[in-house]
């Protein structure tokens, strides 16, 4: 199954039911920033699809938008904990015990970029989830994480969805500068 067999569904069930926007959009930009989880969950084509239809149905930006902002910091919250708790276990664990190199390349991410290690990681799908949780594991302070943490969720929740709107308004556009 492709990532647009999963994104399709639950753009179309938004539209249909804009009420379930913003939980919707909580629960699956929490899932994609928490570690192990992120994985599987294709939050960011959701977010980008919901930008589209933002412009088109009439839902409103802003609660879809704290909510996915608030639903990512607090999954990267929550990563960044487990790292703290876990400490070095985290190296047998899967996929992190697949990838041996991981850790130690996070470690050198962090360290070369410190808080804003979070910010970049926020931006790339492979580094999205495991950065906060590199950043518990070698305790990057607490205020540091958490001032990167949310500025980052709220930045990347805004730029998906403004890239949705944007790409739509576009290809609408589009469609009549030809069309007429």
């Amino acid at each position: 199954m492709d990532l647009d067999q999963y994104i399709q569904p639950i753009i179309e069930y938004v539209r249909v039911h804009q009420v379930w926007a913003a939980p919707i959009v909580f629960v699956l930009c929490f899932a994609e920033s928490l570690v192990f989880i992120s994985l599987l969950i294709p939050a960011w084509g959701v977010l980008v699809g919901l930008g589209a239809l933002i412009s088109a149905s009439g839902l409103n930006f802003w609660p879809i938008w704290i909510a996915g902002s608030i639903g990512a910091a607090l999954g990267d919250w929550l990563s960044y904990w487990i790292g703290l708790k876990l400490e070095n276990r985290v190296y047998h664990m899967w996929p992190l015990s697949q990838n041996p190199t991981i850790i130690p390349a996070g470690e050198a991410f962090i360290k070369k970029w410190g808080a804003f290690a979070i910010f970049i990681g926020r931006f790339s799908g492979p580094l999205r989830a495991s950065v906060p949780l590199i950043a518990g594991v070698f305790a990057m302070p607490y205020w540091s994480f958490q001032f990167a943490n949310f500025t980052s969720a709220f930045v990347w929740a805004a730029t998906l969805l403004t890239l949705g709107d944007v790409t739509s308004s576009t290809i609408k556009w589009l469609a009549n500068l030809m069309g007429g």
